[in-house]
């Protein structure tokens, strides 16, 4: 799960009227939200997130799973952050696809209305949430023992609660790590620059992310902090 960096500022103008007065309860906000038109803010939340599920980092469009915009904070719950930018993401998968997924449901539609504030690792929370989970070879995603046993709790919780490890998700992440796996040992055993790998994985392409972006990171290790170190200070 990767940091997501909200846009500072009032809302956008496609959330301005809405946000003028929140909805006060619960059936408000779902009555709104059902009539809302959300075709512009899931424009600008894709861009925002480069393409990247904000919980499972698969690849909205490539997977073709669909996509549905996210309360982090659910609307039944909290009804006056219904229309609240800083509390909206996209997630998938899409409600019309959600019989076709039937037990390997997750993300936002797993997640539902099961928020707890204090162990709920958001994306939207903080920059080190990318370090709270470690992903395995396997394709599995567990708490990263390097962490305190608090924080690898609240890992565990979340990964539970968005079934970050349902089957289908284990299947993709598998591949991809296998595949990334071989290109590097290729590339170390030719003599290859992995660090041009490393660039060609982790970096923006015309505004997207490859997908399991914190995976690839992990794999590269200090390789990944220094090929996005140079991205950030304009040296690539």
């Amino acid at each position: 799960m990767r940091f997501i960096k909200k846009r500072r500022g009032p809302s956008p103008d496609c959330l301005y009227d809405q946000n003028a007065s929140p909805p006060v309860d619960s059936s408000e906000a779902r009555r709104r939200w059902s009539r809302y038109d959300s075709t512009v803010l899931s424009d600008l939340l894709l861009n925002e997130q480069r393409f990247l599920c904000a919980y499972s980092e698969i690849d909205l469009h490539a997977r073709q799973t669909g996509f549905h915009v996210e309360h982090v904070k659910p609307k039944s719950r909290f009804p006056w952050f219904c229309f609240e930018y800083s509390n909206l993401v996209l997630s998938a998968l899409s409600s019309d696809n959600l019989g076709y997924f039937k037990d390997n449901i997750f993300a936002g539609h797993f997640k539902g209305n099961n928020f707890d504030k204090k162990q709920f690792l958001s994306p939207l929370r903080s920059r080190r949430s990318r370090e709270y989970f470690l992903y395995l070879s396997n394709g599995k995603v567990v708490a990263n023992p390097s962490m305190s046993k608090r924080y690898q709790i609240k890992a565990e919780h979340t990964i539970n609660v968005l079934n970050l490890n349902a089957p289908c998700l284990i299947n993709w992440r598998k591949r991809w790590i296998d595949e990334l796996d071989t290109a590097i040992d290729e590339h170390l055993e030719d003599g290859m620059s992995v660090y041009y790998l490393a660039c060609i994985d982790l970096l923006p392409k015309a505004g997207r992310l490859s997908e399991f972006f914190s995976a690839s990171k992990q794999r590269f290790g200090s390789v990944a902090k220094a090929v996005l170190s140079d991205f950030r200070k304009g040296g690539l």
